[in-house]
């Protein structure tokens, strides 16, 4: 009898594949059976960015690989450190409908990111322009004044094409049941459609200030918040419209 040394209770690996390089660690303990190996090792893949190490695939076999292991992309990889400690692991490797998933995740809070962003900066952009409600109003006269003065030259010029039509009808009453000449009804024509063009103008600068004020009230009740002590970008996305008109009035 004579003491066996540590190479006698060991035993090749079947298959080993390793690299140039790599560690000569190819061989197993025989008093760890290779059933029980497989089965500790059946359910990982590993690799190692320092050398080669050993790893089962999915058929059992035990392979060794210092970058990722192709019959293993499906599964689990594990990277080691040189003493076989864990240094990383890398996911399996997504199908198409799971990247296709992940993609459309990664896209909506890319959004979700960038829109908070955007409303941080505009209640910033806000605050500074707008330390009190005095200052808001000031703002909203500004943006109203331009279209009240396009307003009132419309009226205006109502009132003249109307005081140009009464000489034009007393004419009419020369041509009581006869046909008015042409020069006459070219005239008449040409003053309705003028007045006709100057109320679709009215009705338009209407519209205008509605929508104007609209902006500035909805922006005044965002304010009034954030002079009250709201975070910036806590109160939500800042309507596009409200930020446009907010901008070009200024």
């Amino acid at each position: 009898w004579r003491p066996a040394s540590i190479s006698d209770a060991t035993m090749p690996a079947r298959v080993v594949l390793p690299s140039p390089g790599g560690p000569a660690n190819n061989r197993w303990s025989a008093a760890w059976p290779r059933w029980r190996a497989a089965s500790r090792m059946i359910d990982r893949c590993s690799l190692s960015s320092a050398w080669p190490t050993k790893s089962w695939s999915v058929r059992g076999r035990r392979l060794t690989s210092d970058r990722p292991i192709p019959e293993c992309l499906a599964r689990e990889q594990r990277i080691l450190n040189r003493d076989g400690s864990l240094r990383a692991i890398v996911p399996p490797a997504l199908t198409a409908e799971e990247r296709a998933a992940k993609d459309a995740r990664d896209r909506r809070e890319a959004e979700r990111r960038a829109a908070l962003a955007d409303a941080i900066r505009r209640d910033r952009n806000l605050l500074t322009r707008f330390p009190d409600e005095a200052a808001h109003q000031r703002a909203r006269e500004a943006a109203l004044d331009p279209v009240r003065e396009t307003m009132r030259g419309s009226v205006k010029r109502i009132d003249e094409l109307a005081e140009q039509r009464k000489p034009l009808l007393q004419e009419t009453e020369f041509y009581i049941g006869r046909a008015l000449p042409l020069p006459l009804k070219a005239k008449i024509e040409a003053n309705e459609a003028a007045m006709a063009a100057q109320q679709a103008a009215i009705q338009g600068q209407e519209a205008e200030l509605d929508r104007i004020n609209r902006l500035y009230d909805a922006e005044l009740s965002r304010l009034r918040q954030l002079w009250s002590g709201a975070p910036p970008g806590s109160l939500g996305p800042v309507a596009a419209a409200e930020h446009d008109a907010s901008t070009a009035k200024r």
